[in-house]
């Protein structure tokens, strides 16, 4: 990358392996060994700061991972495989490692049954607040009410609402422009639009949901950054006496029943 030092993507191009399970020295190594094509010991040594005497233990697990391969000559030489067999052996094991952690987490039962929650929490970050949000969807199975701003709004959103419309919960949206609206009917059909008492998105807001009548997020929208990353932080609570619960639910389900007494004109 332009403007990076040789020392500086060696950092990173470990850090990351590391996250694969690698320890500091294996990580390293095969880093250097990329840089080098083929080596002996004495060769990475002297490229990088990984002891001698540590680089054998290290190409051996890396040899074992499928790595690097060995020439069993006096002294020892190592080759790495290529960036591209390296890339797919590393997502190979990242898939492998999701699908036996699901399969964990399919038979990992709760310690006990969680508490009425009374607090309020907070979560950080739009990708965050995202997936607590889309979670919050997914478990609902009887009345959904959503309110967003067009930025927030994306297609996975608009996957997980036809989701719960196809499970049969009931899906109140608001707070979004007309071209918007005309989109999510066309992608969700039994959605049911509704208009706030207030300019949602004048108020600086991001998205509100409300689950079942247990279940509350709010978020504020803080907007996007040079680089088009969106900023949002939000709250979010759960249990049939929790007060961000009891507190929206009163507003929204006062507003929807006023909606929809009113006699036709």
């Amino acid at each position: 990358m332009a403007g990076k030092t040789t020392e500086q993507l060696e950092y990173e191009c470990a850090s990351l392996l590391k996250e694969f399970g690698f320890t500091e020295y294996e990580a390293y190594t095969f880093v250097y060994l990329l840089r080098l094509g083929v080596g002996t010991a004495k060769d990475v040594a002297e490229v990088g700061d990984v002891p001698r005497t540590r680089v054998y233990d290290a190409v051996d697990a890396l040899h074992e991972a499928g790595l690097v391969d060995i020439q069993h000559t006096s002294p020892k030489k190592f080759t790495p495989v290529s960036r591209e067999s390296a890339l797919r052996k590393l997502n190979l094991q990242r898939e492998n490692t999701i699908t036996e952690l699901s399969e964990l987490f399919e038979h990992l039962e709760p310690a006990t049954r969680p508490p009425e929650e009374f607090g309020v929490w907070t979560v950080t970050g739009h990708e965050a607040v995202t997936i607590r949000l889309l979670e919050f969807i997914n478990d609902a199975e009887d009345e959904l009410i959503y309110m967003t701003v067009d930025e927030l709004l994306t297609d996975d959103h608009l996957d997980h609402l036809k989701a719960a419309e196809e499970r049969g919960v009931d899906i109140y949206l608001a707070g979004i422009s007309e071209p918007v609206q005309v989109q999510i009917q066309e992608r969700v059909p039994a959605v049911e639009l509704f208009e706030t008492l207030w300019a949602w998105s004048d108020e600086g807001a991001g998205s509100l949901l409300i689950t079942d009548k247990r279940t509350a997020l709010v978020s504020v929208f803080l907007g996007q950054d040079a680089t088009d990353r969106i900023h949002e932080t939000g709250i979010w609570g759960t249990g049939e006496y929790n007060s961000l619960v009891v507190v929206l639910r009163a507003i929204f389900t006062w507003r929807l029943r006023t909606l929809t007494s009113q006699p036709d004109e």
